[in-house]
């Protein structure tokens, strides 16, 4: 690969600059879910054991250029202390002050970055200002990759770089799961609408060999080839769209698996009346929820014959028993095959993660990614500017 990483990088005595997405979620001023945390303390840890010190940038929420005081990154410190077991310095703007002040051993986070205009213009006077206060900038924020910002791509640029601990590893899980995979690869791909994965399926159909297409979207497919869904959740404009993905999975031998089976009812809620009918046999007042058994099956001997499994997005309404099935029994498989070493499987997304996390199958994946954004476009085959900066 052709990005440094804190192995290639001398860090003792120098001042690391270190991008972090420690953008989480908080409630009555408390951190609720501290994952995102938790995921940068090896790379800290790493630059500290060797005598570095880590100068810690992030974002919190979208502030838009504006000083907005609730979105102080002041109220991740008590979190990120408790993950890094020491206290972590602050600096609320007067970053050279703060960076001249740390001694050997500190922790120092600056502010919300957001807060000033130049961070999301990537403006390079707002890039020299940072990397004046470093030696050495470090990317550990993948999940922020495939934004063009002062710092994640112009910063890269003027300082030594290298990705973090967090970055390597979601770059490494990425590149063998899609660019040098192991065969035959599988990708599951879920969620509502067809309109917002479009690129990524294009994608997908001529790089994967089994593809399966769930959730809402299956309803999309279906409906496109003249099957009746009833009052589902589908998107009749993409017809012509969802034909043109089927005839070039067809031309690049790509096997597509949608519902031959599914499970309908009549109101979304919690253990409502439901029916498996087959795919072409929805009724005309009801809605497809879920992939049913036989479907299933068809995933579960496709999944058996994989090498590596790529996965976005649930098969079915998996918030609700019993629309939770076919996911949790794909997902329960998957982890299954990972833990007896038949199977590499890497899944991002949010409602993938939670899926997952719901069936405890999550520990077992091979790579489980919390980026939303740069998960979905590495997936489209795009080029995220905070790793080019890296490789440049």
């Amino acid at each position: 690969m052709a990005w440094k990483t804190l192995d290639d990088m001398d860090l003792a005595q120098k001042r690391v600059l270190v991008r972090v997405d420690i953008n989480v979620p908080v409630a009555d001023g408390v951190v609720t879910d501290d994952t995102r945390i938790q995921r940068i303390v090896p790379t800290v840890r790493d630059i500290l054991a060797r005598g570095g010190k880590p100068i810690l940038m992030a974002h919190y929420g979208r502030p838009k250029g504006q000083v907005v005081p609730e979105m102080s990154l002041r109220i991740v410190l008590p979190a990120l202390s408790a993950a890094l077991g020491q206290e972590v310095s602050f600096a609320d703007g007067q970053y050279s002050a703060a960076v001249a002040a740390m001694k050997d051993g500190e922790v120092l986070l600056l502010e919300n970055l957001r807060f000033a205009p130049g961070e999301e213009k990537n403006d390079p006077a707002f890039a020299a200002r940072l990397a004046g206060l470093g030696d050495i900038y470090c990317n550990d924020a993948f999940s922020a990759a495939h934004r063009a910002h002062a710092s994640t791509e112009a910063i890269a640029r003027l300082l030594p770089s290298c990705a973090g601990r967090l970055m390597q590893a979601e770059l490494s899980a990425l590149e063998g799961a899609l660019s040098t995979p192991k065969r035959p690869v599988m990708a599951v791909v879920g969620g509502a609408k067809v309109s917002t994965k479009l690129e990524l399926l294009g994608n997908l159909v001529a790089k994967v060999d089994h593809l399966v297409i769930g959730g809402g979207m299956a309803n999309t497919f279906l409906a496109a080839q003249g099957i009746n869904v009833g009052k589902s959740l589908a998107e009749h404009e993409m017809t012509g769209t969802a034909l043109e993905i089927l005839a070039k999975a067809k031309t690049a031998n790509c096997n597509v698996i949608l519902p031959v089976d599914v499970v309908v009812a009549w109101e979304f809620s919690a253990n409502t009346k439901n029916e498996t009918v087959a795919a072409d046999a929805c009724p005309a007042d009801a809605m497809i929820l879920d992939a049913g058994p036989a479907t299933v099956a068809i995933i579960s001997q496709a999944m058996a014959a994989s090498e590596t499994l790529i996965w976005n997005g649930p098969l079915g309404a998996f918030e609700i028993a019993p629309f939770d099935t076919a996911t949790n029994a794909a997902a329960e498989q998957a982890a299954a095959m990972t833990k007896a070493g038949n199977l590499i499987s890497v899944a991002g997304g949010g409602d993938t993660v939670a899926a997952l996390n719901k069936t405890g199958a999550a520990e077992d994946f091979t790579y489980i990614s919390t980026a939303g954004g740069a998960f979905l476009e590495w997936m489209e085959g795009k080029t995220l500017p905070g790793v080019a900066a890296l490789e440049g």
